[in-house]
């Protein structure tokens, strides 16, 4: 497939964007910047798990708080008499918010502290526990779940009060050494036991107690990051919908207006310049805005355009049409041939404006698309002068040349930069009396390089120092045939002095001894 130039384009198939780009090409700005923003606090969230850690390091000093609690505990009741013993119980449990039990060598339980004096602490009833405390419940599950933290056994008490029910204090009595072990309560809360042996007649010491601080402590923790979490998502949302809305809105604002001007309806389109916004989107709605309304004077231009070739083509059709029917109707031989004369010259005339009109069209894409070079615009004009001179272009004119200041070199292209000196000398030519001087001064500077075209004839008043460059302009000198001109040369001339970074302007005469005449200046920018 090829496109409008005849290019080479390769299928549709292949130009498609990878699948993975497509995916995400379906996603909205504004999603994105949701999703975005959203990834920080997922990750905040995954420290949730983060306390599964704490909670353990916070067992850890209990279990060694425990064993020590146990060991001094058992060292205190070794030497002491079963009366003492009771008394300590009833003491250490009371102040340690503990249950202490003692079993003999046989496993017989001899001393509780709860039997001995009232408990120290209960196990909360989870049914009777408000619905806030089912839902702490539910996320501790979860987060064991999740984090595959070891599941606790249930504590129950045992239905016979033997040592063997104990596992820790059975490990106590084989071993020897102090024993912890950590069942769940039934609201979830932990619950450490401890075995030591007491003394060394095979007593045992069994320390319970209830750590319901850990979990609340944990619980505290957490629900503090929720709330961090909650008041920093909200926070988010609302700037990730501002961010979205600054960026989304101008955006969308920007493709309507573009759609309506692709539709054909662009004189009815404001295409708005955010002049309040000097981030990117307000760089890029006045570049779409300064767009539109080149657009518009182009599509001006080309209507304008369109309109003054059927205005000029259509006079010497129907000059010609003319002559060619009365052909049929006329035996004058002089005057046949006089109709045929005029039917060759109009024949010319269109010819001729044609090829100007086909050039004048296709000179900004050419240009646009070609390899600029350095060109010495003296040597250039002085080549040019010589062979239209040889060519007998000059008529009886005398076209002088000098050259001043620095050497001329500037970047373009040497055909069209030598026919805007040909055109500029074409119009000098047509202007001038018979026998008149033309100068061309070609003037380097550190920047610019400026050459400069004058004549002898009528000038150029200042009021029409500009319409002289519209195409079409009809004013030419006296006694000239009626179109040997298609009134587009200087209209040329300054279309490719502007796509050379350049200017094509008329100014006043440059030489005290000019009496009238046109200067039309060229302005290039130096290599």
């Amino acid at each position: 497939m090829r496109d409008a130039e005849g290019e080479e384009q390769p299928p549709a198939a292949a130009i498609q964007p990878p699948p993975g780009r497509r995916l995400f090409g379906t996603i909205s700005l504004t999603t994105r910047i949701l999703a975005v923003n959203l990834i920080p606090l997922v990750a905040l969230g995954g420290s949730l798990f983060l306390l599964d850690s704490y909670r353990r390091q916070l067992l850890d000093e209990r279990y060694k708080l425990a064993r020590i609690e146990a060991q001094i505990t058992a060292e205190a009741l070794a030497g002491a008499t079963p009366e003492r013993q009771k008394a300590l119980l009833i003491q250490i449990g009371k102040e340690q918010n503990m249950r202490l039990r003692i079993y003999d060598r046989d496993g017989t339980l001899t001393a509780d502290s709860f039997a001995l004096a009232p408990p120290s602490f209960f196990f909360n009833d989870p049914a009777a526990d408000p619905w806030a405390e089912d839902v702490a419940r539910w996320m501790d599950a979860g987060v064991d779940f999740l984090t595959g933290a070891r599941a606790a056994p249930a504590y129950v008490e045992p239905v016979q009060p033997v040592a063997d029910a104990w596992p820790e204090v059975a490990r106590a009595r084989q071993q020897g050494l102090t024993q912890i072990e950590l069942r769940h309560a039934p609201d979830r809360t932990p619950v450490i036991t401890a075995a030591a042996p007491v003394g060394l007649r095979g007593a045992t010491l069994l320390t319970t107690r209830n750590a319901r601080d850990i979990t609340l402590a944990v619980r505290s923790a957490r629900s503090q990051l929720l709330l961090i979490i909650a008041v920093v998502l909200v926070i988010s949302f609302f700037l990730s919908l501002y961010l979205a809305r600054t960026i989304i809105d101008p955006l969308r604002r920007l493709s309507r207006a573009a759609v309506r001007v692709r539709l054909g309806r662009e004189r009815d389109v404001e295409v708005p310049r955010m002049g309040a916004r000097g981030d990117e989107l307000g760089v890029l709605a006045r570049a779409v805005s300064d767009m539109t309304a080149a657009l518009r004077l182009r599509i001006d231009a080309v209507e304008t355009f369109a309109a003054d070739v059927a205005h000029e083509i259509k006079n010497p059709l129907a000059s010609l049409r003319s002559a060619v029917d009365s052909l049929e109707r006329v035996n004058d031989p002089d005057l046949r041939t006089q109709l045929i004369d005029i039917a060759a010259h109009d024949v010319r005339r269109i010819d001729r404006l044609v090829t100007e009109i086909a050039e004048a069209s296709r000179i900004d894409a050419e240009l646009s698309r070609a390899t600029f070079e350095a060109i010495d615009l003296a040597a250039l004009i002085e080549h040019l002068v010589r062979a239209r001179q040889d060519r007998q272009l000059n008529r009886d004119c005398q076209v002088q040349v000098e050259r001043e200041g620095r050497p001329a070199i500037v970047l373009g292209v040497p055909l069209r930069l030598e026919r805007v000196i040909d055109n500029l000398l074409d119009n000098a030519v047509s202007f001038s009396p018979p026998g008149g001087r033309i100068w061309v001064t070609i003037a380097g500077h550190d920047d610019r390089v400026i050459a400069t075209v004058c004549d002898e004839g009528p000038g150029i008043a200042p009021e029409r120092r500009e319409k002289v460059f519209a195409r079409f302009h009809s004013d030419r000198p006296e006694g000239e045939d009626f179109g040997d001109h298609s009134g587009l040369g200087l209209a040329i001339a300054r279309t490719i002095a502007e796509a050379h970074d350049g200017s094509l302007r008329v100014a006043d005469p440059a030489w005290p001894e000019q009496a009238g005449g046109a200067c039309l200046v060229l302005d290039l920018p130096a290599a």
